[in-house]
């Protein structure tokens, strides 16, 4: 029953991390219209956002140590409520990158933390539906938005309704947290099969002592790691890319309008929460290896079908398609970590992938606008072409390499 009762607020509290993720991207083309502010200022409000989340991902193993895991989840939650609300009254651009930095902070750590609680003790589909959710967040915020700009045109009352929304949930997270304290006072903790033996959340810090002798260079020394790490900074590059400039793509280079530009915009990312949902059945039957791989082709297909000049239907739809190849990628990543480099190190350098892959979201969307600046949005496909061969090298060399460490065992 707790155990149950504890992945329902996991699962709420990914709900929390996507809501606000996909925001940006919709609301930037009539905040920059408000404002008089040129296209690729939004870059720098993403980059507080990654930035923020990057310092936060390497320092969560410390802060969950110290506070726990439930009162890091409520805090994360707490914070970026509060940061989206400071969205909704922001009189200026520069206030937006003020409350972009604690929105970036609430979610790095309990996103590093609840990764690694659920790869150490949860099967595949549990790693799946648990990112589903954060789809679900993730479709939820432009959808609510879109419906808002449709009946107000207020872009601010969209932000605080989501914010509002937010808040909720870490009032439910924080009347749970007893809950919380009771699991981490037994003895044993949940295991791959979902039952309890005496690997506790807190055991897994004592190890911690030994993570902490790790320095950076001793980790990048680990087998695989570095491909592990740029697997992650492509793979976002590519996601949050989507997210950030599809609406504007879909807007200047297909001529649709800013509100069904929102729409395919959420349904991407619908797309990335019903194939997530759909993988956790499918993990009954694939390897994570197989997700990852099936997954990168069918993404690969949906970017290539964008450099076409096809109906406007079809280039929306490839949006869709993008969202079931990723919807796979990021999970079996995750959850693939502890099996590849041993559950001692595995919260030091889930976070560190967790860190590369907010470096990718800081980097690349911001590169793409300067890009887009001294070119054209039509680069855009081209953009993601590459950044997904990329990614696909980087996870072939690294399944490769860890392949052969598990055979010589």
């Amino acid at each position: 029953m707790i155990t149950t009762v504890l992945l329902i607020i996991i699962y709420l509290a990914f709900i929390s991390l996507g809501l606000p993720d996909s925001l940006l991207g919709v609301t930037w083309p009539i905040m920059q219209n408000q404002w008089g502010l040129p296209l690729d200022a939004v870059g720098l409000v993403a980059l507080f956002i990654t930035g923020s989340t990057i310092i936060s991902s390497f320092l969560s193993g410390h802060i969950i140590k110290k506070f726990g895991t439930g009162k890091v989840t409520f805090i994360s939650c707490a914070m970026t409520g509060g940061a989206l609300l400071g969205f909704s009254f922001a009189p200026s651009y520069l206030w937006l990158l003020l409350f972009a930095i604690p929105l970036g902070f609430g979610g790095g750590a309990v996103d590093t933390g609840l990764n690694n609680y659920v790869a150490l003790h949860f099967k595949a589909h549990h790693m799946n539906w648990l990112h589903c959710f954060w789809g679900v967040g993730a479709t939820l915020g432009p959808l609510i938005m879109a419906q808002i700009l449709i009946n107000t045109s207020s872009w601010r009352l969209g932000y605080g309704t989501i914010a509002f929304i937010q808040l909720i949930l870490a009032f439910i997270l924080l009347i749970t947290l007893p809950l919380w304290k009771k699991h981490e006072s037994l003895s044993d903790s949940i295991t791959n099969d979902g039952h309890f033996n005496g690997n506790t959340l807190e055991n897994s810090f004592e190890n911690s002592e030994i993570n902490d002798k790790l320095s950076r260079k001793s980790i990048l020394k680990i087998k695989g790691v570095k491909y592990a790490l740029f697997t992650f900074l492509f793979y976002c590059a590519v996601e949050l890319s989507m997210g950030l400039w599809g609406s504007s793509f879909l807007i200047q280079i297909k001529n649709i309008s800013v509100e069904k530009a929102a729409f395919w915009v959420a349904m991407y990312y619908g797309g990335i929460t019903l194939g997530r949902f759909i993988s956790g059945f499918i993990s009954f039957k694939l390897n994570n290896t197989q997700m990852i791989r099936y997954g990168v082709k069918i993404t690969l297909i949906g970017a290539i079908l964008l450099l076409f000049p096809l109906p406007n239907f079809i280039s929306a739809f490839s949006f869709v398609l993008i969202g079931l190849g990723l919807s796979p990628i990021f999970p079996a990543m995750v959850h693939e970590t502890p099996v590849r480099f041993g559950k001692n190190h595995s919260q030091l350098i889930i976070g560190y992938e967790m860190g590369f892959a907010a470096t990718g979201n800081a980097l690349f969307p911001p590169l793409l606008g300067v890009i887009v600046k001294h070119s054209s949005m039509r680069i855009f496909p081209f953009y993601l072409i590459g950044c997904i061969l990329i990614m696909f090298l980087c996870s072939e060399r690294l399944i490769k390499l860890t392949q052969e460490t598990i055979s010589s065992k």
